[in-house]
């Protein structure tokens, strides 16, 4: 498969935003409507490979970051540093870095997977006014995700258990050059060429530069101790209490969710029964796709996109 970013003109720079320092990769017009690309674990801002020439081409400014943690970006120190209020307040800071002019100030169209995708929900539940459109790939909505947390997603999600080992877990997922990183893209995709031999040296570069694995391993650690721990032994949800606001959880800006349905750690309930949270809501999804849509349904993906967007 040939390079699908060979023909786009790509800048990397750092910016500081929010107290840390963000790889961005960007392109596209400078006067265009921007559209902000938020990767999940373990990518880098790579993961957009099939849709950036695509909305290149419609027109976007597209900025795809490496979030904090990952690849080339600063990698704080401590389990508060990947509190989601502060994952929230990179976006932020990234928005009025690079964002378009909104009714209420600097906005873009942020389009998330995986981890991207639930700092974008946070993100629409208490900062909206950054948002345009919000677009979201296989991440689940928090209030979704503790309704549906039942024997059978505790069966899909046992890696965040033993995420939050100590050590122990990055010590195991970079051994070999990140050799674990390499097999699960090659094995959980349902399109063999979604990712190249040459895709998957990249994410286990980007996993193996020091400081990365434990850093992007302290997102599901700190998630845990703030969430999903308190999720096991109370009733819910505990999103509002997290954040110290009234168990408000409506994301009011209009929102895409699209859906690989050959998810092996999300089910697919949970892209269902949403409009009590988001009630301009519009779900898509793939029954062939995996956890990785954006890959394995490219251009179906990217074709929903643009027509969102």
């Amino acid at each position: 498969m040939s390079d699908p970013l060979a023909a786009v003109d790509l800048t990397h720079e750092d910016t500081v935003v929010n107290g840390v320092r963000l790889h961005c990769v960007t392109a596209g017009p400078d006067d265009g409507e921007t559209v902000l690309l938020l990767h999940g674990f373990p990518e880098f801002w790579y993961s957009w490979r099939f849709q950036i020439p695509a909305l290149v081409d419609a027109g976007y400014r597209v900025v795809a970051p490496d979030l904090r943690g990952y690849n080339r970006s600063e990698k704080p120190q401590g389990l508060a540093a990947y509190a989601v209020d502060e994952l929230v307040g990179d976006v932020v800071g990234l928005v009025h870095e690079y964002g378009h002019t909104g009714d209420e100030g600097p906005q873009a169209h942020v389009v998330a997977h995986d981890w991207g995708g639930a700092v974008a929900w946070a993100l629409g539940m208490f900062q909206p006014q950054v948002i345009d459109r919000l677009a979201v790939m296989n991440a689940p909505h928090p209030a979704a995700l503790a309704r549906d947390f039942d024997l059978a997603q505790l069966r899909k999600s046992w890696y965040i258990f033993f995420f939050q080992l100590p050590w122990l877990p990055e010590r195991l997922t970079t051994l070999n050059d990140s050799w674990a990183i390499g097999e699960a893209f090659r094995e959980q995709p349902t399109d063999p060429d979604a990712f190249t031999e040459d895709d998957i040296q990249r994410y286990r570069e980007a996993f193996s530069r020091p400081g990365a694995a434990r850093a992007t391993i302290n997102y599901y650690r700190a998630y845990f101790r703030a969430i999903a721990g308190p999720m096991l032994t109370s009733t819910l949800p505990v999103v509002g209490r997290f954040f110290d606001l009234p168990g408000e959880n409506e994301i009011a800006v209009p929102t895409l969710l699209l859906w690989g349905e050959e998810d092996a750690a999300l089910g697919a309930g949970l892209s269902e029964g949403l409009d009590e949270w988001i009630p301009a809501l519009r779900v898509e999804r793939f029954p062939d796709a995996s956890h990785w849509v954006q890959c394995d349904a490219r251009e179906e993906v990217t074709d929903a996109l643009l027509e969102f967007l």
